[in-house]
């Protein structure tokens, strides 16, 4: 069954433009990791507020949310992250840096990805523009690679995650309390990794064109 190249052309920049809106919203919005205290609020704060004679409704929620820039508290403002590649007047632990170097890695990879596919957008309409297959498969490439690059920058920030949460429970002296905290990852995360199938979609659609392509004009050739 011959694909139409229009079809292909189509499908490429839906799922191109899909990947690049979802990447984007998941860079700018800040719930990639969760913290929700409510059970340690309701439950072990209630009974040392009852002991302490303390007023529950005066105490600030610990909840909070952080995206890749800042973390978030439920009544307060929002906090920037430690900046990552400004550590030279700064006395920190070895894995603390290492941290801070996880942490400048994947804000370095997420946002290249977005550039990629701004770069893989123009050279993919210049491609079917001119319908050159040379050009079709290295935009398909592009894609491919940006994929890999997404990928490589969630994968850095779920080991970044769990290095967070070792360092935190080795800082931690009360450690049971942490089985009434709720710790997961967020719609952000998940918005990143529908992203990373959308260009791996779109570096198909592009590879796939560049062969359809390639059929015809040989064939033209042949005629």
């Amino acid at each position: 069954m011959r694909v139409p190249l229009g079809a292909l052309a189509g499908a490429a920049a839906l799922a191109g433009a899909l990947s690049f809106v979802l990447l984007a919203a998941a860079i700018g919005t800040d719930f990639w990791y969760i913290i929700d205290t409510e059970r340690l609020e309701r439950g072990g704060l209630g009974a040392q507020d009852y002991a302490g004679g303390a007023n529950r409704s005066q105490l600030e929620p610990l909840s909070s949310h952080s995206g890749l820039w800042r973390t978030c508290r439920v009544q307060s403002p929002c906090a920037p992250l430690m900046n990552p590649f400004w550590q030279e007047n700064v006395t920190i632990s070895d894995s603390s840096r290492q941290l801070l170097t996880m942490h400048g890695t994947f804000v370095i990879l997420l946002p290249l990805s977005l550039i990629l596919m701004v770069f893989g957008g123009m050279t993919g309409f210049l491609s079917f523009l001119l319908r050159a297959s040379l050009l079709l498969l290295l935009t398909g490439t592009l894609f491919l690679f940006g994929a890999l690059v997404t990928l490589a920058g969630i994968s850095v920030y779920i080991a970044y995650s769990a290095a967070a949460f070792r360092e935190a429970l080795c800082l931690l002296e009360e450690k049971a309390l942490l089985d009434q905290v709720d710790i997961r990852f967020g719609w952000s995360l998940a918005l990143g990794w529908i992203s990373v199938i959308a260009e791996l979609l779109t570096g198909a659609a592009f590879l796939a064109a560049a062969r359809v392509l390639s059929l015809r004009q040989r064939q033209d050739q042949a005629i």
